[in-house]
């Protein structure tokens, strides 16, 4: 089951361009390439093994600790949390920067559809691999994630179930580490499920599932294992494990710090962070080009910020024609020149697919049913019986306030919600900012609905379609990553076709049917892809801004030169 993972706001491109010479600040001609690239390669400073010292600590900054070590739980699906479970879990594949998919042979030695009618796999694992308990991956762990995660026990508390819906049944091959999965209903992106891998124990019931690995992963198998989770401090490190059997890694330690995003440029200029993202904060992107030993790397990401809307009975907002309007109202290109504008070199651009990002083959703007039109959302406002009474509309004596919810201290997502209350203003909505510790900011509100607006980043995968699924079906039973609530049997029909077409051409253009429908549900609001920018230390090797390479990050080879 591929899923996108949740980032606290600060998009499938990557183009390579070293932005400041290393160690100086930048020319004055080093704004930032936007999004209208193609697919290409990450910009990490790449450097042989040999050029690489042996040992050292990469300090990564995080947003916050995970809420659950087992990331398919709901609450376990943060972008942060995935950065830290697949430096110690297993990953049977690896993303290339290019959006390729390749197999991990550090876990797998073979992987390939035996069978398209019924669509069957197998795979083989290498015996090498093992848990830290001791025992060899095998069939059995690739069982209890299926049976997990395909939604017959709703006493599992998944973030989704794209993909392990569609198998009939996870059998042993040969031997222990040769496994056979075979689909009651195709599934095209099948390189996305059982990775990262959990053993058969973390899966066997639902109390374990959903409360087991809350605080800690119990057993790892990774190149890395947790050396130490401090709430306090709000660290978690981990070290290299000497029970690997792959490459040694570099690195002899990773530390994971949360770091609040106004501070995360006084972090690196201090030496406490040896990298940081920088999302669409100019003023980070400033402040990194002048610190000496920083290099600016970019490689545009499938990393977007958007607004999801709630369409839940509790919300002003349940019905899609009122958020429609409201879309209308917003205009996505002032807030993407007001957070980008300044740090390009060229025009921002705005996102008008739920699925595709700018740059990829895919991509059609399916966007016009909400574009942006003050004077017509002001007339659909009125036809929904919204009239204006003052500053603010009001129906059934009921004024038309939304409650928007951020994350603090964040001011990327402050001056998106900001310039948003201000657009919807001019046509009669009230925005009501409710900014809550970011901390909270998923787990108590997002995961659970407790919004009628919200806003984050999503950070897709080279599975975009069934990383999609869980966001936009509409499964009365489940939330899965859809918190808005917000779908059709239509929409529905469309993403089962979609992900079950194994022809790539006939897929993408059932998903942008889907996509169309989506857009007239008034779902979510894509604002902008990110430029995919960090700041890092100059002297870093095989780390920086990876494009798609970040399923897993490469752990063993980043270090740091002389």
């Amino acid at each position: 089951m591929s899923r996108r993972t949740k980032v606290g706001v600060t998009a499938l491109v990557a183009v390579a361009l070293t932005l400041t010479a290393c160690g100086g600040p930048s020319k004055t001609d080093s704004g930032l390439k936007g999004s209208e690239g193609t697919v290409g390669q990450a910009d990490i400073n790449p450097q042989d093994a040999s050029k690489v010292k042996d040992g050292g600590e990469f300090r990564w900054p995080v947003d916050q600790l995970p809420d659950n070590w087992n990331y398919y739980q709901l609450d376990g699906t943060n972008a942060d949390g995935r950065k830290m479970i697949d430096a110690v879990l297993p990953n049977l594949y690896t993303q290339k920067a290019d959006s390729t998919i390749e197999v991990n042979k550090d876990y797998l030695l073979e992987a390939k559809l035996a069978s398209t009618d019924p669509q069957v796999l197998e795979f083989k694992l290498n015996p090498k691999a093992k848990w830290s308990d001791g025992t060899q991956l095998n069939w059995q762990d690739f069982e209890g994630m299926f049976k997990a995660l395909n939604g017959t026990n709703k006493d599992f508390s998944v973030a989704g179930t794209t993909g392990y819906e569609d198998i009939e049944k996870v059998e042993k091959g040969a031997t222990d580490q040769d496994v056979k999965v075979t689909f009651k209903k195709k599934f095209a992106e099948w390189k996305g499920l059982f990775s990262p891998l959990y053993p058969k124990a973390a899966y066997a019931t639902a109390e374990e599932f959903n409360k087991g690995w809350a605080d800690q992963p119990k057993i790892t198998s990774g190149p890395f294992k947790i050396g130490t989770i401090d709430l306090t401090g709000k660290t978690v490190t981990v070290v290299r494990d000497d029970a690997w059997w792959g490459d040694k890694p570099k690195l002899d330690k990773i530390t994971f710090r949360q770091v609040d995003r106004p501070a995360l440029a006084d972090a690196l200029a201090n030496g406490q962070i040896d990298y940081f993202d920088i999302g669409s904060s100019i003023d980070n992107f400033t402040k990194a080009k002048a610190m000496q030993g920083v290099t600016i790397r970019q490689a545009i990401t499938p990393d977007y910020s958007h607004i999801t809307f709630n369409g839940a009975d509790t919300s002003i907002l349940k019905d899609a024609k009122l958020r429609v309007a409201l879309m209308r109202g917003i205009d996505t290109k002032v807030i993407t020149r007001a957070l980008l504008g300044q740090m390009l070199k060229g025009d921002a651009q705005v996102t008008g697919n739920h699925f595709f990002l700018l740059g990829t083959k895919e991509y059609k703007d399916n966007s016009s049913i909400a574009s942006f039109d003050k004077e017509a959302a002001k007339k659909q406002l009125d036809e929904l019986g919204w009239k204006l009474e003052g500053e603010t509309r009001k129906k059934d004596g009921k004024d038309l306030t939304v409650r928007y919810v951020i994350p603090t201290p964040n001011p990327v997502s402050d001056q998106i919600a900001k310039l948003v209350q201000s657009q919807l203003k001019d046509v009669g909505a009230k925005v009501d900012i409710q900014a809550v510790p970011s901390t909270d900011f998923f787990k108590q509100y997002v995961n659970v609905g407790n919004f009628d607006m919200t806003g984050f980043r999503w950070l897709a995968s080279a599975t975009p379609i069934s990383d999609g699924k869980g966001i936009y079906y509409l499964d009365p039973a489940s939330t899965n990553q859809n918190y808005g609530h917000i779908g059709s049997e239509e929409v529905n029909k469309l993403l089962d076709q979609a992900n079950g077409e194994l022809d790539d051409a006939k897929r993408a253009e059932i998903t942008n049917e889907a996509d169309k429908k989506i857009w007239e549900l008034g779902a979510q609001l894509p604002l902008y892809q990110l430029p995919g920018a960090v700041a890092i230390k100059s002297n870093v090797a095989n780390m920086g801004a990876v494009a798609y390479a970040n399923r897993p990050y490469d752990y063993i080879h980043m270090g740091f030169t002389a």
